[in-house]
């Protein structure tokens, strides 16, 4: 089992940056398919980005270009750096880990795309974005 607590949230203006982090704690010595999801007030919980075990890398289409998935793995931190911040990227954000493979071989990039369950994974508490004009 893993555990993962985000920060990094803050309040910004539009056109501003920030950068999350994820906390990667418990069972590390297996790998996992790492990403961020977002939720925004009355809507639905969304993916923004994954990173496999390889490295590889995926977007939602919404923040391509404006935001990077990271990871340094000696010290087991996930990031989430963004750029060009909108009022639509204002939403808590969540850092999830899938134990990787465990849902097929190419799920870990599919899942900016792709609805995925709370009940799978492990997910954090979140943090709050918050984007003014």
């Amino acid at each position: 089992q893993v555990q993962v607590a985000e920060s990094g949230g803050d309040s910004v203006q539009s056109g501003g940056s920030l950068r999350l982090s994820c906390t990667i704690s418990g069972n590390t010595n297996i790998k996992y398919c790492m990403s961020w999801f977002r939720q925004a007030p009355g809507k639905e919980r969304e993916g923004v980005a994954a990173i496999d075990n390889d490295g590889d890398t995926s977007y939602a289409d919404s923040v391509k270009g404006r935001f990077t998935i990271s990871q340094d793995n000696a010290n087991n931190m996930l990031y989430l750096q963004m750029h060009n911040l909108t009022i639509e990227d204002t939403a808590m954000y969540y850092c999830a880990a899938f134990v990787a493979g465990r849902y097929g071989d190419k799920w870990c990039i599919m899942v900016p795309r792709v609805p995925v369950s709370r009940d799978l994974g492990y997910w954090g508490q979140g943090t709050q974005v918050t984007v003014s004009s």
